[in-house]
């Protein structure tokens, strides 16, 4: 299996946010800060590698008929941890993302991996898939933070960029911008994506 090839997919040609259209959920909540996006983008990185290896270690032991169920107690687990470490290292970063955080259980773009790649793969090419899978929803939810709150509050990572006197687009930083934005940065994506196909 061409392990490169794998990782490259993740990231571009299966790009769970701008390609498969799951997970947008999170995506759309919490990127009104590119700090936000970052913690998200890491969080889901981390379950989505530690799932996605684990799962594919007990693939020949999971029966088929409650392989879903134990995909989640898997997810969870992570999770779990992922939670606990934030909530007492960085309350901050743990407020933020809310309910979000837990959410990350049924985060489609987690278990379609659990379920279409680690079930049938072994250890390492699941390992790269995940890591893949989470730089995609990476650079998605970064480039969702980046526009929003540059372009709606004049800052990034809360830093002022541009001047005092910049009124901000408001429209960004509030529920229907996330849709339009996505919307805009879907069919951009997808552009690039066939001119590269093309070259």
């Amino acid at each position: 299996m061409d392990l490169k090839k794998v990782l490259k997919d993740g990231m571009f040609k299966n790009n769970p946010i701008f390609i498969q259209l799951i997970g947008l959920c999170s995506t759309l909540a919490v990127t009104n800060t590119l700090l936000n996006s970052l913690a998200m983008g890491v969080a889901v990185t981390f379950v989505l590698i530690m799932s996605n290896t684990v799962v594919s270690a007990l693939r020949k032991i999971i029966p088929s008929k409650v392989r879903i169920p134990a995909f989640i107690v898997v997810i969870a687990t992570f999770v779990t941890l992922v939670e606990m470490v934030l909530h007492a290292y960085v309350p901050p970063i743990y407020e933020a993302l809310g309910i979000f955080l837990p959410l990350i259980v049924v985060n489609c773009c987690i278990l379609g991996e659990a379920e279409g790649f680690a079930y049938q793969n072994k250890i390492i090419p699941s390992f790269i898939d995940g890591l893949g899978t989470g730089l995609g929803y990476t650079i998605a939810v970064l480039a969702m933070g980046f526009v929003r709150e540059l372009f709606g509050s004049g800052e990034l990572f809360g830093t002022r960029i541009f001047p005092e006197a910049y009124p901000g687009i408001g429209f960004l930083v509030a529920p229907a911008g996330a849709f339009v934005l996505l919307g805009f940065l879907i069919a951009a994506f997808r552009y690039l994506m066939d001119k590269k196909k093309e070259a």
